[in-house]
């Protein structure tokens, strides 16, 4: 991961792709952010446990490997019903914080920790036994998922965002060379982008 963000750091825009992305650790998710803003700390999630009554914040790093891609570029992050847990938190917590553009569909809703509890010798059930809590919106996504900012069948999300984010690049260039390439990349993109809305070709 750190490789990767050192690599895309000189970037003009960046998309993360979550759309199959069913959670990993928060640990992850704030080292990965850290490399969104700049270097003063930023409060990302809180996580309450109720078997020991404790909470655990969780901020950006104040000093990371290598380069980081900052906080005044853009980002879009792809989302799909599949996306869940800490990709959920990740999605959740820069959508809070307006560093991201979200793109895509309403995520899975898995924001309360737990773990297999046995009820008998075959059958065991799982039992939350903690609850994110955003520090700006003082709740989570458990149940109801993350909306998108917009709103986007997960297979048509990635063009979209090449597209926005193309745009966006576009509004600042001057060069008449890069503007010329930018608007033939953005004219592919968009046909790309038709021919998934339209659906597979049916031979006669």
């Amino acid at each position: 991961m750190v490789a990767a963000m050192n690599f895309l750091a000189n970037t003009d825009a960046l998309i993360i792709d979550l759309r199959r992305n069913g959670g990993g650790q928060p640990a992850m998710v704030a080292l990965i952010s850290s490399y969104l803003f700049d270097g003063e700390p930023v409060h990302l999630n809180d996580l309450y446990f109720r078997p020991d009554n404790s909470t655990r914040q969780w901020w950006t790093l104040p000093h990371v490997p290598g380069k980081r891609f900052g906080a005044r570029k853009e980002v879009y992050v792809l989302t799909s019903k599949r996306t869940f847990s800490a990709a959920e938190e990740f999605t959740y917590n820069l959508k809070n914080l307006k560093r991201a553009t979200i793109v895509g569909e309403t995520t899975g809703g898995g924001a309360h920790p737990g773990g297999p509890a046995r009820i008998d010798d075959h059958f065991s059930i799982w039992v939350p036994r903690g609850r994110a809590i955003n520090p700006i919106s003082k709740t989570n996504w458990e149940g109801t998922g993350v909306t998108p900012d917009i709103d986007v069948p997960a297979d048509q999300a990635l063009k979209v965002a090449q597209i926005a984010a193309m745009e966006k690049v576009l509004a600042r260039v001057t060069a008449d060379e890069r503007r010329d390439a930018i608007k033939r990349a953005i004219e592919t993109v968009q046909k790309e982008l038709d021919e998934i809305k339209q659906g597979p070709k049916r031979s006669l």
